[in-house]
């Protein structure tokens, strides 16, 4: 009453209005059908929703985004108009589309993904960000009455490969749809906002850090749990740079010292320790130096701290499968018998529809008998029905712990009490890197369940490579930039030229993110330049000598640098191609001796490879300790030696661990009977072959004399001061050449994205897909051509490839199974970058398949090379891999057949069937020729069988 009044007669009146307008208000009676109160970020942002305004909001996983989502479909249904919910991933569109039809009714909800189309023009649709984007560029009906879009997890804008979409959308939405974005917490969320107002309208940014179930920070080392922080440290807010816990840091020390010692004596990181139930505690500790805690060692801790449900995070699909293994193993059971039950029925009856046949292949006895124990995998590799069959009994709280790769942080909606994380370094494709504070703020978001549990738990389990502070440093920091991974592609670039003509596209991609990022950059890169030209002017006056030009001596000096460097890497070049010439002229079959380098011993190999690479051959061969590989001139010191031969059975498959086995001890055998004793080897230790000669070529070199005899004679040589003068004029070379980089930096940035658009063009227009016309009053334009028509329905990530393809008639005359393995090189790419021999092809190289993939590799080495001329990243090159096994399954053939002797796992074959079958679609609307339009649909029948053709709707 006394805040009352306090209030002038205006501003009481103000407040009842306020009251009056909220309680007739979409937002009082969304809220009045939720069972939950409404946080303050999520009603600031419904507000600024209801009144018309674009909003994107910024909040950690688990906090309760998608209401505001769920509220933009609301006022969508309730106003007569349309919402699109968008979402990254299918397996989150087929769990929002749940969501909403549980609320909202099925008549009312419809779901659109790659290979699912259930109620497409329902008044609120769920789709995958490339529907939206295809509806856009096609110009579809069912944009019209659009109202609202939600694009969920928009900060996938940062993926390299699929988030160019999500900007496409952003720029090309119609101006009068509402734009509910909802992101992972971001450190940049303000500069992101600033860009959706300058393209979008009027937009609200909503930031809460705030997370609802506060997380605390752990780590398990020698048997037990400790806080990572001081007592003293508030988790929540652990500022920069937290105290450790002592008590944590003296285990830690305390194990690194011990280490030793304790390596081989007998306790929980024994393979005698059975866990809990099997007599043996977990205490004093157990593991040695370089020896990790038992993945079921660490879930009975877990289980008997009471922090199951748990998903631990391992960055390998084979120690997901080990870990499942491993703790079966042991005799591990988190369930009773009546969750046993249940499981069981749940698993039978969602898997009814695999054929009988394929269970073996699939693991499914062995998934089934972890699951019933309450322990699970989840990730890529997996069948997409196995994947949901783990998410909803993980969701039931009947599976306890699952052991996942980082992918499960990306979308898919299961909270567990515990996140643990094995290590803090992934593999990213190419190298072990370390995780960064977003990704591990990403993964460890899962752990606490609102409205269940009071305290979420992240544990990270001791290693010797474990650094506490730097683990600290992960913990307390929420930086999470928001980086625009846009750029043209081939398709966007005929779609934006057919609908708004080229001048009109190069501004509209001038507007996207990452030109509005570049161009923010410039100002700070101009600023650096300033700083530079004015020390460059003290470092110049500072170099100056009495008795001549020091910047012409020091030029010289360097010139002398550059021509030693020079000669030295010309030895190097011919050193190694000495060596190229070493794995010349090898047939299968040959067994050799590698005398120094990485790959030192003896091998025989299994296939010659091809010379057509710069440095010649990399053949393919299996070591005496069965390991197969290819080698390169970097693999073999000084190079290879034949030392005898060995007949390969026509019988060995190099992808099954038996074949490589008995050939290795055949091998081994072999070079005992000759008396062939092992190379001394070595790491190419010592002076390196030819130094001596690079030496003397400079000796000999004639315009390193000439260089020296200048120097010699130049006036400022004879300087008491020489050597000081020339620090100067090094430290003025070397920032004069950070300074020209970095005015290239700035020249590149400005307008960065349109020049790339304009060589995308300039690759159109040489190979016809557009074209420049004159009009009746002079004026030129670019217009799109019948072949760019086609193109602009071909959406794919070789886009231009796979229309050259179709233009030149490389897949012509083909059935559908030869159809399908021929896309599969445009779509498919090996985890791996290790492959063994070549291949095989169905029909042979000179049958209709065969030659048909030899055009198609003839068309990609031609754009290969027009588009390094015009200055482009080039097209991906196209991977014969994934050929057989399409191909037989496109036959008829069983998945065993299909998949045995190839380290293809089941998930990731119905993986890319699926993105062969999405292609083929698209083929089977936008070939030209009607022959392969048939084809195209009769190889999507083809694939589209078992277990490619499950959906969970």
């Amino acid at each position: 009453m006394a805040g009352r009044l306090e209030q002038s007669p205006a501003e009481r009146y103000a407040a009842a209005r306020r009251r009056a307008a909220s309680a007739d208000s979409e937002l009082t009676r969304f809220r009045e059908v939720l069972d939950f109160p409404l946080d303050d970020f999520q009603v600031e942002a419904c507000e600024a929703v209801e009144r018309g305004s674009g909003v994107l909001v910024a909040a950690p996983t688990g906090a309760g985004k998608t209401v505001i989502g769920e509220f933009a479909v609301h006022l969508a249904l309730a106003t007569g108009r349309k919402a699109f919910y968008t979402t990254p991933i299918k397996a989150l569109s087929n769990q929002k589309y749940g969501d909403l039809v549980a609320r909202h009714g099925a008549e009312n909800v419809g779901l659109l993904t790659g290979d699912t189309s259930v109620n497409g023009d329902a008044p609120v649709v769920v789709m995958t960000t490339e529907v939206l984007r295809n509806m856009l560029y096609a110009g579809s009906g069912a944009l019209v009455g659009l109202g609202y879009v939600v694009m969920d997890e928009v900060h996938y804008l940062a993926d390299r490969f699929r988030g160019p979409v999500w900007e496409e959308v952003i720029l090309h939405l119609p101006d009068d749809v509402q734009l509910v974005s909802l992101s992972a917490t971001v450190s940049n969320a303000e500069e992101f906002g600033e860009w959706l107002t300058a393209v979008r309208g009027d937009t609200a940014v909503v930031v809460s850090e705030h997370r609802p179930v506060p997380l605390g920070q752990h780590v398990l080392a020698r048997g037990a749990l400790h806080d990572l922080y001081a007592g003293h440290v508030d988790p929540t807010d652990p500022g920069v740079n937290p105290p450790i816990n002592p008590e944590l840091a003296r285990v830690v020390r305390r194990d690194r010292e011990d280490g030793a010692a304790q390596h081989g004596r007998r306790g929980p990181g024994d393979r005698g320790y059975r866990g809990r139930g099997h007599g043996v505690r977990a205490q004093g500790g157990g593991q040695g130096k370089g020896r990790p805690t038992p993945r079921f060692m660490v879930v009975d801790l877990l289980e008997e701290a009471g922090l199951l449900p748990a998903i631990a995070f391992i960055f390998s699909r084979a120690g997901c499968e080990g870990a499942v293994a491993q703790c079966v193993a042991a005799g591990l059971r988190l369930t009773d018998q009546e969750q046993e039950a249940e499981i069981r029925r749940v698993v039978e009856q969602r898997c009814a529809s695999i054929p009988p046949e394929d269970l073996g292949v699939l693991g499914y006895w062995g998934f089934l008998d972890a699951l019933s124990r309450g322990i699970a995998a989840h990730h890529a590799g997996m069948l997409p029905l196995f994947k949901e069959t783990v998410e909803d009994l993980f969701a039931r709280g009947l599976v306890r712990v699952v052991f996942a790769t980082e992918t499960l942080a990306l979308g898919i909606n299961m909270p567990a009490r515990s996140v643990v994380l094995e290590r803090l370094v992934k593999w990213d494709g190419s190298r072990h890197v370390e995780i960064t504070p977003g990704e591990y703020t990403q993964l460890t978001g899962r752990a606490g369940r609102r409205g269940i549990d009071v305290e979420g738990h992240a544990v990270v389990v001791d290693h010797p490579a474990l650094d506490l502070v730097a683990l600290a440093g992960l913990a307390s920091k929420r930086l999470y930039p928001l980086r625009s991974s846009f750029r043209p592609t081939y398709n966007m670039a005929v779609n934006l030229v057919s609908q708004v003509g080229r001048p009109r596209a190069r501004e509209v991609l001038e507007t996207s993110f990452a030109q509005f990022q570049a161009d923010r950059g410039v100002v700070g890169l101009a600023r650096q330049a300033q700083a530079h030209s004015e020390a460059l002017e003290g470092y110049a006056e500072a170099m100056q000598c009495h008795l001549g030009d020091f910047r012409e001596y020091a030029a010289l000096r360097r010139a002398i640098s550059d021509r030693e460097r020079a000669l030295s890497t010309e030895a190097a070049a011919a050193r190694r191609r000495e060596v190229g010439r070493s794995l010349e002229g090898l047939r299968v079959g040959d067994v050799v001796e590698i005398r120094a380098g990485r790959r030192s011993g003896h091998a025989v190999v299994l296939d010659p490879g091809s010379a057509a690479g710069f440095e010649g051959p990399r053949p393919t061969v299996l070591s005496t300790d069965h390991h197969v590989r290819r080698l390169g001139v970097e693999d073999v010191g000084e190079g290879v030696r034949k030392v005898g031969f060995l007949r390969v059975p026509k019988s060995f498959n190099g992808r099954t661990a038996s074949s490589r086995r008995e050939l290795a001890a055949t091998l081994r055998r072999s070079l005992a009977d000759q008396g062939v004793a092992a190379p001394d080897g070595g790491r190419g230790g010592g002076r390196k072959p030819g130094s001596r000669r690079a030496r003397a070529g400079g000796a000999e070199d004639a315009v390193l004399l000439d260089l020296r005899r200048q120097l010699r004679a130049h006036p400022c040589h004879g300087c008491p001061e020489r050597e000081d003068h020339a620090r100067w004029a090094e430290r003025w070379s070397r920032l004069s050449r950070e300074h020209d980089a970095l005015v290239a930096r700035i020249s590149g940035r400005t307008g960065s994205i349109a020049k790339v658009f304009d060589r995308i063009c300039d690759v159109l227009l040489q190979l016809g897909y557009l074209v420049t016309v004159t009009d009746d009053d002079g004026q030129s334009r670019t217009v799109v051509t019948d072949e760019g028509r086609w193109l602009r329905r071909i959406y794919a990530e070789n886009d231009l490839l796979v229309a050259e393809c179709l233009r030149r008639g490389a897949w012509a005359g083909l059935d559908a199974p030869a159809l399908a393995a021929a896309v599969s090189t445009v779509v498919y790419s090996a985890r791996r970058d290790d492959r063994e021999g070549s291949p095989a092809i169905p029909g042979g190289p000179a049958g209709p398949l065969g030659r048909a993939l030899d055009e198609t590799v003839r068309i990609w080495s031609e754009l290969d090379d027009i588009e390094a001329a015009h200055r482009l990243e080039a097209t991906g090159a196209i991977d014969l891999g994934l050929v057989m096994p399409v191909h037989l399954w496109a036959s008829g053939r069983s998945l065993d057949s299909v998949l045995r002797g190839t380290e293809l796992a089941a998930g990731d074959f119905v993986r890319w069937c699926k993105q062969v079958i999405d292609l083929l679609d698209q083929l089977a609307q936008a070939a030209p020729d009607q022959r392969l339009r048939r084809t195209a649909s009769r190889a999507v029948l083809a694939l589209r069988r078992g277990v490619v053709a499950y959906s969970s709707l």
